[in-house]
């Protein structure tokens, strides 16, 4: 491969002697070579302006990144975590947030992982919002804000996020979803074995169907395999007939439990019509994290197995830089390279690239995200021409196209946060 690629600023061209991958990507042939035509910011079968080589690189869709947290992002500097565990993630986010969660503050953080996660390629978001009282009151509005002003970059939903227990028919949880209602969002809630587990889950999506809206859990996120609240979600979306998508996230325990519970659970998930998402990175920073002790396994879920029930997975970044993970840059290129090692995406008879591309915006209910004529242009170029050139390097010299027409993909620096982190 010899040469650079220059995209017009115009929206129309024909892009020649480009990798396009096949139904298969990720396994087999992989890619056909080809040409994409571009008329008006829109993928075309014709296209009259100038033409563009190529030069036999790989070319994928913007990516969708469908399980972010854009409210805790960047928060490492001045709450870390001290010991790199669970609990000391929750602890340490509650205190900051307690602390600090002002507008300004969400605010600016918020924009900050957009502009990173825009210059990455990304083209839509679902992000999770801490909505425990009094947060719901300061979040969600800006949240509406910011779906508005990052309208046409990144399409944005958000989801609730807070403890099961919280759950009640009455009082602040009313409240709180009638927000989550009203900002078009999705409901959303972490599950953990409690005693009434059943009764808090028909409640939830009571209040989910009574406002038209989808839900969104996390899910089973510990190593403890007597922890199956996949399975009761299941079950209560199979016995009161929810109809709305539903979403569950995590799921790290299943992955310890014996196979036959494990299938059990799964058929009852496929039966459901439960989709999944997968944070490869963030559960395997947390998971079987003991001080001195080599972790055992690698914290994901069974990604695999699910597949074979036909159940959708997609893979998203989860956290960056704060307390649940210290790393990251919701950089969906990066979730591909991790979640391929990690999860062993290779040599699979599935088509994976659909889970950081087409299965989330399906799952969500985003546009569209193929390379298709009458689609939007919205794409990313690749400086290498096969899957292990693609997974070898970093490639951060990509170049994104959005709309047909070249972006600019400088990142933000952190010192632009410097002085939010002095801020205790």
């Amino acid at each position: 491969m010899t040469g650079s690629v220059e995209i017009p600023q115009t929206p129309s061209f024909r892009l020649v002697n480009v990798r396009k991958p096949l139904p298969s990507a990720l396994e087999g042939s992989e890619f056909a070579l080809g040409e994409l035509c571009i008329e008006n910011g829109s993928i075309c079968e014709h296209s009259n302006g100038p033409v563009v080589d190529a030069c036999g690189r790989m070319i994928l869709p913007s990516f969708v990144d469908m399980h972010t947290h854009l409210d805790k992002g960047h928060i490492w500097p001045r709450s870390p975590n001290p010991d790199g565990t669970f609990d000391s993630a929750l602890a340490a986010v509650a205190s900051d947030r307690t602390r600090n969660w002002a507008q300004h503050d969400v605010g600016r953080r918020m924009d900050f992982a957009l502009r990173c996660a825009y210059a990455h390629g990304t083209s839509a978001i679902r992000t999770h919002l801490d909505s425990a009282s009094p947060q719901h009151r300061i979040s969600w509005p800006l949240f509406r804000q910011k779906r508005d002003e990052w309208d046409g970059r990144i399409a944005l939903q958000a989801s609730s996020i807070l403890g099961i227990d919280a759950v009640e028919d009455e009082g602040e949880f009313v409240e709180i979803a009638d927000e989550v209602g009203t900002s078009g969002g999705e409901l959303g809630c972490v599950t953990y074995p409690i005693a009434d587990l059943d009764r808090r889950l028909e409640i939830f999506f009571r209040m989910a169907a009574d406002r038209g809206i989808g839900a969104d859990f996390h899910t089973d996120e510990t190593a403890d395999p007597s922890s199956n609240t996949l399975r009761a979600i299941a079950e209560t979306v199979i016995r009161t007939g929810f109809d709305a998508p539903v979403v569950v996230g995590h799921c790290c325990s299943i992955a310890r439990q014996e196979l036959d519970e494990a299938s059990r659970t799964l058929d009852l998930v496929a039966e459901a019509g439960i989709r999944v998402v997968s944070l490869p990175m963030c559960n395997m920073y947390l998971q079987d994290r003991h001080g001195g002790r080599t972790p055992r396994w690698r914290g994901v879920t069974l990604v695999h197995e699910m597949r074979g029930r036909g159940i959708p997975v997609a893979f998203a970044s989860d956290n960056t830089r704060d307390p649940f993970y210290a790393y990251g840059d919701l950089d969906m290129v990066e979730v591909m390279r991790e979640a391929t090692r990690i999860c062993h995406l290779d040599h699979s008879e599935h088509n994976w690239l659909a889970a950081f591309t087409t299965t989330p915006a399906s799952v969500c209910g985003f546009a569209n995200r193929d390379l298709a004529a009458g689609e939007t242009a919205d794409f990313v170029i690749f400086n290498a021409r096969n899957w292990t050139e693609f997974f070898a390097r970093p490639q951060s010299d990509r170049i994104v196209v959005r709309n047909g027409l070249p972006i600019s993909r400088n990142l933000p620096c952190y010192s632009e946060l410097d002085d939010l982190m002095e801020e205790q």
